[in-house]
């Protein structure tokens, strides 16, 4: 198996100006990596708050967020993102970070949140910019954290996934919540049960997501372009322009067998476009165009939308080229808002979208819910994708048209030189034999679900790496846990998390009208002409 195989070449990420392939020669991705699954919040902030404390004056620390709350704690008392930061940059650790301005506390995003941690961290020493340079109705929606160390590359580390540094997202594998939380939509309680991933990424890709930042810092537009914003910056005496970074150290030496190719998505910027990405990068996308073609036996998904007719369409096309592929997707049960102007909007996207890809598949197609064993929903936050145990991705964009082509986004797609000796035949049909990294990743999530323990020891058999086992283990372990809630829940519990994900009905009326707005206020859509023409990303 070649990486060009699986992974994008430079000429196929469709963006000439990038600079993560011209600066290593035009290499598209880096070989040599470590890659370790953080699966849920309370891990990565755990391993997250030792590496800063770890680093010392002279080290850099380079953030991105969606949304930073200064007093969430990463591991309890005494841990809160704000005074971790605050610290470090006091110790002389280089810090900068950048998060999304975002809008107003009123629609329930996060300005106040992120204004705050801003202020806790500049007050340290640090840089914290609040980064409004997107596409109108469009956010920064990265989420990863590099940590640099010169004279110390072994302790290099980027932490990239789908967990902003804010509150409900401390949640562990019990899935009983943050115990700061915040309210989502009613069925998910007073305390949300979270589902979320981060990737421990060391060797040579940590200068490629190092990269990637020092791109967004380096951006010479202006950070808003609001008047009344700009003017506010200049009362409040924030930051407005961005102070040099020092030099970028080499890549950190080889260190596994992991080859990491770095994603993104960024918008045509109408004005001050991004001179990394002038004509704006689809990566992402073309990155999954690309895998589905060579899917043959089974596409594992996590995602918090699965949205868009125009999207899944390319998991449909797969589905139906090929009568051996199945698909598993695991999604939130219920919409995150109880709004009553986005929720039927945004279920008439998940609604079409499940009819493209059963229409294509049949029940070829299988797609979950989860609970934790209280029975209380947990709401996916995960972004996860795995093809046929090889391809794996993992990072912050949805599948959806807004991650694939309004906001900014970044991914991490993982091949690895190591087969999975566990039955090692070809489920792809193509002479690519599982890969260990993608299998492992798809079966401690598996696991989890089904509430089974991994084999005692790797030579012990593991049905689960079959993927018909896989189809067949989710839809009975769902299918007795439905019969249990809908018997009134008498007798023991059955073991495992997953629920069958049920279609919410609307009105003809309430479709018709939410359509529009689906269309026009929840899944914006970058090059809308252009894509639905062509089907281009």
């Amino acid at each position: 198996m070649e990486p060009t195989d699986w992974l994008l070449t430079a000429t196929e990420r469709g963006n000439p100006a990038v600079r993560l392939d011209s600066r290593r020669g035009e290499a598209a991705w880096t070989r040599g990596n470590d890659v370790r699954p953080l699966v849920h919040g309370a891990a990565y902030f755990a391993e997250l708050l030792a590496a800063v404390r770890a680093q010392r004056a002279g080290d850099l620390c380079l953030f991105t967020d969606w949304r930073g709350d200064p007093d969430e704690r990463l591991d309890g008392e005494g841990s809160e993102v704000g005074a971790v930061l605050a610290d470090a940059a006091r110790r002389g650790v280089i810090v900068k970070g950048l998060v999304w301005r975002s809008h107003l506390d009123r629609f329930r995003f996060s300005a106040e949140a992120n204004r705050h941690l801003g202020e806790v961290v500049q007050a340290a020493g640090g840089e914290y910019l609040l980064d409004m340079r997107v596409r109108p109705g469009g956010s920064h929606h990265q989420k990863y954290v590099v940590l640099r160390h010169p004279g110390r590359p072994e302790r290099d580390v980027a932490f990239v996934g789908s967990t902003d540094l804010c509150h409900n997202r401390r949640d562990d594998a019990a899935h009983r919540g943050d115990p700061q939380s915040l309210p989502i939509a009613d069925a998910y309680g007073p305390r949300p049960p979270w589902h979320d991933i981060q990737l421990a990424v060391r060797g040579p890709a940590v200068g490629d997501v190092e990269a990637c930042f020092r791109e967004r810092w380096d951006d010479p537009a202006p950070l808003s372009r609001s008047p009344a914003t700009r003017l506010r910056q200049l009362l409040r005496r924030e930051d407005t322009f961005a102070d040099p970074l020092p030099p970028q150290l080499p890549d950190p030496p080889s260190r596994g067998t992991r080859t990491v190719q770095v994603l993104r998505t960024y918008p045509r910027r109408l004005l001050h476009g991004y001179d990394f990405a002038p004509d704006g990068e689809r990566s992402i996308a073309r990155a999954y165009l690309k895998a589905l073609r060579r899917a043959r036996s089974l596409i594992y998904l996590e995602d918090q939308y699965l949205w868009s007719t125009d999207v899944v369409r390319c998991f449909a096309d797969a589905l139906r080229a090929h009568p051996g592929l199945r698909m598993v997707a695991v999604v939130p049960s219920f919409p995150e808002s109880d709004g009553r102007l986005a929720l039927p909007a945004s279920l008439v996207g998940r609604i079409a979208a499940l009819e493209g890809l059963r229409g294509a598949g049949g029940d070829r197609v299988a797609v979950y819910g989860l609970e934790n064993h209280a029975g209380t929903p947990v709401y996916v936050h995960a972004k996860v994708c795995v093809v046929d145990d090889v391809w794996a991705v993992v990072g912050s964009d949805n599948v959806n048209l807004r991650s694939w082509t309004h906001d900014s986004e970044l991914s991490c797609a993982v091949l690895d030189e190591a087969a999975d000796p566990r039955q090692p035949r070809d489920p792809a049909g193509l002479g690519d034999g599982a890969r260990r990294y993608a299998r492992e990743l798809r079966l401690a999530l598996a696991r989890e679900h089904l509430d089974r323990a991994a084999p005692a020891s790797r030579d012990d058999p593991e049905p689960l790496c079959e993927p018909a086992e896989t189809f067949r283990a989710f839809a009975a372990s769902a299918a007795a846990l439905d019969d249990w809630h809908d018997g009134g829940r008498r007798g023991p519990r059955p073991p495992g998390r997953l629920r069958t994900y049920r279609t919410p009905r609307l009105s003809p009326l309430a479709a018709a009208l939410s359509a529009p707005a689906y269309r026009l206020l929840v899944d914006p859509d970058g090059r809308p002409g252009r894509l639905r023409r062509r089907g281009a990303y």
